[in-house]
Protein backbone atom coordinates (compact mmCIF):
# COMPACT_ATOMS: atom_id res chain seq x y z
CA UNK A 1 0.00 0.00 0.00
CA UNK A 2 1.50 3.38 -0.62
CA UNK A 3 0.19 6.38 1.24
CA UNK A 4 0.85 10.10 0.99
CA UNK A 5 2.31 11.94 4.43
CA UNK A 6 2.49 15.30 5.60
CA UNK A 7 4.91 14.78 8.81
CA UNK A 8 4.48 18.06 11.38
CA UNK A 9 7.44 17.34 13.55
CA UNK A 10 8.10 19.53 16.55
CA UNK A 11 4.56 19.62 17.40
CA UNK A 12 4.60 18.53 21.06
CA UNK A 13 2.05 15.72 20.31
CA UNK A 14 1.82 12.50 18.14
CA UNK A 15 -1.49 12.54 16.26
CA UNK A 16 -2.38 10.83 12.96
CA UNK A 17 -5.69 12.05 10.69
CA UNK A 18 -6.74 11.83 7.34
CA UNK A 19 -7.59 15.17 5.48
CA UNK A 20 -8.43 15.07 1.94
CA UNK A 21 -6.65 11.99 0.74
CA UNK A 22 -3.12 12.36 2.97
CA UNK A 23 -2.29 11.25 6.06
CA UNK A 24 -1.30 14.05 8.51
CA UNK A 25 0.89 13.18 10.94
CA UNK A 26 2.24 15.02 14.17
CA UNK A 27 5.60 13.89 15.81
CA UNK A 28 7.23 14.98 18.83
CA UNK A 29 10.81 14.75 17.86
CA UNK A 30 12.75 17.15 16.25
CA UNK A 31 13.44 16.73 12.18
CA UNK A 32 17.62 16.70 13.35
CA UNK A 33 19.29 13.49 12.64
CA UNK A 34 16.60 11.60 11.14
CA UNK A 35 14.53 11.67 14.46
CA UNK A 36 11.41 12.64 13.29
CA UNK A 37 11.45 9.84 10.32
CA UNK A 38 12.44 6.76 12.88
CA UNK A 39 9.03 8.41 15.28
CA UNK A 40 7.15 8.46 11.98
CA UNK A 41 7.69 5.03 10.88
CA UNK A 42 7.40 3.69 14.28
CA UNK A 43 4.06 5.59 15.13
CA UNK A 44 2.87 4.59 11.17
CA UNK A 45 3.79 1.01 12.49
CA UNK A 46 1.67 1.09 15.63
CA UNK A 47 -1.11 3.07 13.55
CA UNK A 48 -1.61 0.17 10.78
CA UNK A 49 -0.67 -2.32 13.40
CA UNK A 50 2.40 -3.82 11.75
CA UNK A 51 6.07 -4.49 11.79
CA UNK A 52 8.39 -0.82 11.47
CA UNK A 53 10.33 -3.39 9.44
CA UNK A 54 7.32 -3.26 6.68
CA UNK A 55 7.11 0.30 6.35
CA UNK A 56 9.40 2.49 3.91
CA UNK A 57 9.81 5.99 3.08
CA UNK A 58 9.84 6.02 -0.70
CA UNK A 59 10.25 9.81 -1.73
CA UNK A 60 10.92 12.67 0.86
CA UNK A 61 13.72 12.27 3.72
CA UNK A 62 14.05 15.19 4.33
CA UNK A 63 10.57 16.99 2.93
CA UNK A 64 7.66 17.46 5.16
CA UNK A 65 5.55 15.83 2.27
CA UNK A 66 6.90 11.92 1.92
CA UNK A 67 5.11 9.12 0.35
CA UNK A 68 5.40 5.87 1.94
CA UNK A 69 5.33 2.20 1.52
CA UNK A 70 3.55 -0.22 4.11
CA UNK A 71 4.17 -4.03 2.54
CA UNK A 72 1.06 -6.42 2.94
CA UNK A 73 1.72 -9.32 5.04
Amino acid sequence: MIIKVKAKPNSGKQLVEMKGGVLHVSLKESAEQNKANIELVNLLAKHFNTSAKEIKILRGKTSRNKIIEIKEK
